[in-house]
């Protein structure tokens, strides 16, 4: 089979890399892909980025199923367009996308229909916003509505950051957020502000069909930029699977509360919801959860460990998912293993990333240890940055230490100049619940 990867970051290198070990598989093409998946020889990058046109291209190539990696092409009806012409494609529909384009569309969503997240106000006015906070005092969070790459999302512990992100948000938007059309299609800045939670974060994904789910393996980001969780929030340094925060019993009730209840509203509302799910969990110290936000996509860099633990035929069970009740009664397997992977970024990730700078000590892949590629391109035979998070160091141990331990002598002949990343990754696993930072949102 030929398999079509859409996307050229961390995430689709991994599943690029996963899709090829399926003993059905002859060629997975990512489009446009990066400098890591033009490396690998049973890979092949496709410099299209146009829905029509990869929906054409994929056409004329016989691809057998494509899967979408990032948020901007779903947004975009990536999914729609494929799916007009008959093609097997993963992933949510231009509406259901909105569970992510748009924290607006979110968060009513979750209010309409009874699953748990935090109080929240939409604006387009910055005075409004300005005088809401106020009103509400700090801490408080401050998220852009609509696509910022993981990086739309400020918790502000004081007034003065509460209003300075409002205004950074709404008037200056540095961060090149794609903002949601308002009345007469026209692109209106929006800014959603929410309560702050305490706890712990967790990324609790899943892959629907329209009708049945199946989870993936559990997993926690590390979203702030330096060590002790300090710094600005960025799409994400670090990752780790399984999330010992996610007991059983939080486990349980993420799905009958939030998982669950999701796709039976979609359905409800006439929006049926395919692909991967992300729901972004707040874990209490009474182990209640609440929803901090929806992705209609696997994490980045959470993807990279989770898929070094899948067991299970990748091509087999998103096949399964693209067509209806085809999850039903099915399990995957997975390595009892830890994994761990650390992000390494450019200078100036993540507002102004440098590009350009030559990457050298790149180790071989082996069977517990991989370097996925995100922000990295292929120029006269030599491998470069060209985004904010340049890779991902991904390792397998018995336990986290060991996974920890073993993902930083992996790194540690990699150079690039500039190069950032934090030394704490997996800090909460190797300590007991409760005893690590706690969650910054």
């Amino acid at each position: 089979m030929n398999v079509l990867v859409i996307g050229g970051g961390g995430r689709e290198h991994a599943f690029a890399w996963k899709l090829a070990q399926s003993p059905k598989v002859q060629t997975v093409y990512v489009a446009p892909g990066n400098g890591g998946t033009a490396l690998d020889s049973r890979l092949e990058n496709i410099p299209i980025t146009d829905v029509v046109a990869l929906r054409e291209w994929a056409q004329a190539n016989k691809i057998n199923l494509t899967v979408v990696g990032p948020e901007a092409p779903l947004a975009a009806g990536v999914v729609d367009e494929f799916r007009r012409h008959g093609m097997r494609i993963f992933g949510p529909t231009q509406a259901a996308a909105q569970l992510e384009s748009s924290k607006a569309f979110s968060k009513a969503f979750m209010q309409r229909h009874g699953i748990p997240t935090a109080a929240y106000e939409a604006f387009t006015d910055p005075v409004a916003a300005h005088a809401y906070v106020t009103r509400m005092g700090a801490p408080i969070v401050v998220k852009a509505d609509g696509l910022a790459a993981g990086k739309g999302v400020v918790v502000a512990m004081s007034l003065d950051e509460a209003h300075a992100a409002i205004d950074f948000m709404l008037l200056d938007n540095k961060l090149g957020v794609m903002h949601n059309a308002g009345e007469g299609g026209v692109a209106v800045p929006r800014v959603v502000i929410e309560e702050f939670l305490e706890g712990e974060e967790a990324s609790f994904m899943v892959l629907c069909d329209g009708k049945d789910v199946v989870p993936l393996a559990t997993s926690q980001d590390h979203k702030r930029l330096l060590d002790d969780d300090q710094g600005p929030n960025t799409g994400g340094m670090g990752a780790y699977s399984p999330a010992l925060v996610v007991t059983p019993q939080v486990h349980a009730r993420a799905m009958r509360e939030i998982i669950l209840p999701t796709l039976k509203g979609m359905e409800q509302d006439g929006i049926p919801y395919t692909g991967f799910l992300y729901a972004g969990l707040m874990i209490d110290p009474q182990g209640q959860v609440k929803t901090l936000e929806f992705n209609c996509r696997m994490g980045d860099p959470e993807t990279q460990p989770i898929l070094m633990r899948l067991k299970s035929d990748f091509l087999d069970v998103l096949l399964a998912a693209t067509e209806p009740g085809g999850l039903e009664n099915r399990e995957l397997e997975w390595d009892r293993r830890t994994a761990m992977g650390v992000v390494l970024a450019a200078y100036g990730y993540p507002l102004a990333p440098r590009k350009g700078d030559l990457i050298t000590g790149l180790p071989v892949e082996s069977e517990t240890a991989m370097v996925f590629h995100a922000g990295t391109e292929q120029v006269d035979g030599t491998t470069r940055t060209s985004g904010g998070r340049v890779l991902c160091v991904t390792a397998l141990g018995e336990n986290p230490r060991a996974a920890r331990q073993f993902a930083y002598e992996t790194l540690a002949a990699i150079r690039f100049d500039g190069m950032q990343y934090r030394k704490d990754i997996g800090h909460r696993a190797v300590r007991p619940v409760g005893e690590g930072a706690k969650a910054t949102r």
